[in-house]
């Protein structure tokens, strides 16, 4: 429970189908801003405690801000540190917030566990999957390719066939009219402004150790100077200061010699691309001819086909060149609405070292 509308709208549907319901609440994170004067927890907290008293519910509060600081917190950091843009809600999910989760679900004697994501989850020749949102515009099914069959067979999301002014609706109409028109949450739970603020809080030396370096081009010609590699990202146009006489974006990131290579739009294009860390619950459906892959959150998805796979690397290949694939994200696999399977995507060079 967050305080918000969504998993609010969670707590009266389950309630409604003649669930017993416990709310927990995890700290992950402090911001300031989710401070009121005088009061040591955030208010989301005592919110979702309100909410779970005026319900007639249990609620427990899990304090886990020293755990997400050393697993989602310090990946996220280390990932810019290697040249990489990563999704710290893929990490989240599963290594952390469903491991919590199901933890205190079994301390509790909780059978299932239940989320606010727009998300459902369907099962396909025996095996179960994450399927899309209903609501196209909240659709979170990106976010969770990482959930196992351990996980998805204890996991209800009770929103993931409504939208979001079904849901909002729902919670006006049983008197809630406070969560109904309450500011939705921040996308990334931990960064309150931009990134690489963040970079500077929580590694102090990070100009010391990494400083500026080289924009080059294509052939490898030094054009200017940066700031710093992990303060930009592949695709990036706005805030490069420098003036090439045409829009220049990020095309490559060279953590080992402190480079980035700027190009035109064009330059962006990838025919191929290797995915590591793959989770895929059912290799038999990458025979198919008619997936999809996403390569970030709201991108379109693009038909492609497998080269290669095996039970961690996978090798594709686009139907027509795709633009900003960009090392750290997540490359999500679909068939139809259907998550076939996930992995992180790697940088270029790998795919010259890696053998199937």
């Amino acid at each position: 429970m967050s305080g918000g509308v969504d998993s609010s709208a969670v707590c009266m549907l389950l309630q409604e189908q003649g669930y017993e319901v416990i709310g927990l609440t995890m700290r992950m994170w402090d911001i300031p801003a989710q401070f009121r004067a005088g009061s040591d927890e955030p208010a989301f907290i005592g919110e979702a405690r309100e909410l779970a008293h005026r319900l007639g519910i249990q609620h427990h509060t899990l304090d886990v801000r020293e755990e997400f600081r050393k697993t989602v917190v310090a990946d996220f950091i280390d990932e810019y540190l290697n040249g990489h843009t990563p999704n710290p809600c893929v990490m989240c999910n599963l290594y952390f917030k469903w491991h919590y989760l199901l933890e205190e679900a079994d301390r509790l004697g909780c059978d299932r566990v239940a989320t606010g994501h727009y998300a459902r989850i369907v099962e396909m020749n025996g095996k179960l999957h994450i399927a899309k949102g209903l609501d196209p515009l909240k659709d979170q099914s990106y976010f969770l390719w990482r959930l196992g069959q351990k996980e998805l067979s204890r996991t209800l999301f009770p929103l993931g066939a409504m939208n979001k002014e079904e849901i909002k609706e729902y919670v006006l109409q049983k008197g809630f009219r406070e969560k109904a028109e309450k500011k939705e949450s921040m996308e990334v739970c931990f960064i309150e402004k931009d990134y690489r603020d963040f970079l500077k809080t929580h590694v102090p030396d990070i100009d010391e150790r990494i400083g500026a370096g080289s924009f080059v081009d294509l052939q490898g010609k030094k054009i200017g100077q940066h700031k710093g590699f992990p303060y930009y990202t592949i695709g990036q146009r706005k805030g490069l200061e420098i003036a090439l006489g045409y829009p220049a974006f990020v095309v490559k990131i060279n953590p080992q010699k402190n480079t980035i290579r700027l190009g035109r739009k064009e330059e962006l294009e990838s025919s191929r691309m290797l995915i590591r860390d793959c989770r895929i619950p059912d290799p038999s459906l990458l025979e198919r001819d008619d997936l999809l892959v996403r390569i970030r959150y709201r991108s379109t998805p693009l038909p492609f086909r497998i080269l290669k796979h095996d039970d961690t690397h996978l090798l594709a290949e686009f139907i027509s060149p795709a633009s900003a694939v960009t090392p750290g994200q997540s490359a999500v696999i679909y068939l139809d609405d259907i998550v076939v399977g996930g992995g992180i995507i790697s940088d270029p060079t790998e795919m010259k070292k890696y053998k199937f």
